[in-house]
């Protein structure tokens, strides 16, 4: 079984900026993709950021240029520092891993962390 496990979520004035940290565990034999993803109150839940196993990332055109997604493959870890964070980015975000284990490649999600940004 694998386990994704997020903190860093709090509130925050227009403006400021949040650290948000996920941590992977359990039997795992490799992460492919490894990201982030939003939900916002009575929206589909969106990608924000994702850091595949390659080195590649990719953002959603609404944080490009504010967050920075970035990865410790070797701790099984992903970051997203969010800078200038606005009333728009209020929503809980998600982590997101893509992991080989013994039953081969399966999709985990983490419980989520709430973001507020106050105006």
């Amino acid at each position: 079984q694998v386990q994704l496990v997020e903190s860093g979520g709090g509130l925050v004035q227009a403006g400021g900026s949040l650290r948000l940290f996920c941590a992977a565990s359990g039997t795992i034999f490799s992460i492919n993709d490894m990201g982030w993803y939003r939900q916002a109150p009575g929206k589909q839940r969106e990608l924000v950021a994702v850091f595949s196993s390659g080195g590649v990332t990719n953002y959603a055109d609404s944080v490009r240029d504010r967050f920075t997604i970035s990865r410790d493959n070797a701790k099984n870890t992903v970051y997203l520092q969010m800078n200038s964070l606005t009333p728009e980015d209020t929503a809980v975000y998600y982590c997101n891993a893509h992991v080989r284990t013994v039953k081969g490649y399966m999709n985990y999600w983490g419980q989520g962390t709430q973001v507020t940004v106050s105006s």
